[in-house]
């Protein structure tokens, strides 16, 4: 079994938050923050855990927006700042 990665935009002011809850889980998800603008992230989760996560998550969006994303924006090089850019994706102001 591989771990399954999968993609949400999330409330960024709550980014944080999500990482938190899913680290108390010790061992089931890690949270990876790939865009902070617009608040996508990537949660890689651990074989045979896919069903405790998607609970995890359900309660958690009861509070929190979390939307799944189809397929990640794709990163360009960063501009020296240490930010990557995704291209083609738009951003929230």
């Amino acid at each position: 079994m591989k771990t399954v990665k999968q993609y949400y935009r999330v409330d960024r002011r709550k980014i944080h938050f999500l990482k938190f809850i899913l680290e108390g889980y010790d061992g089931v998800a890690l949270l990876s923050t790939i865009d902070p603008r617009s608040g996508i992230v990537r949660v890689c989760i651990s074989p045979g855990c896919e069903e405790e996560v998607k609970e995890i998550l359900r309660e958690v969006a009861e509070t929190v927006r979390i939307e799944p994303v189809e397929s990640p924006p794709e990163p360009v090089e960063s501009s020296g700042s240490g930010f990557v850019r995704p291209r083609n994706f738009e951003y929230d102001v």
